[in-house]
């Protein structure tokens, strides 16, 4: 599910302390409810993909699995 990052008013977004200084970067915020928030820093208004806290879990513990590695540029 996704919808438009603008309208999330108040959002804390926040991003890794690893980003880079390019803009180029991952976003997320709590909703205040039982979602999170993903956004791309560049495009602050454009769409937000919803996920819940179960979702993103699944998906950081894949990430850090590795499982990804192979979409890495050069890889």
């Amino acid at each position: 599910m996704h919808t438009s990052a603008s309208r999330l008013v108040g959002a804390d977004w926040r991003k890794s302390r690893y980003s880079g200084k390019l803009g180029n970067c991952v976003e997320l915020a709590a909703t205040g409810g039982a979602q999170v928030a993903v956004r791309n820093s560049r495009f602050p208004d454009e769409p937000a993909l919803l996920l819940t806290r179960s979702e993103l879990g699944s998906l950081l513990a894949e990430v850090k699995a590795g499982r990804f590695d192979d979409l890495l540029e050069g890889a």
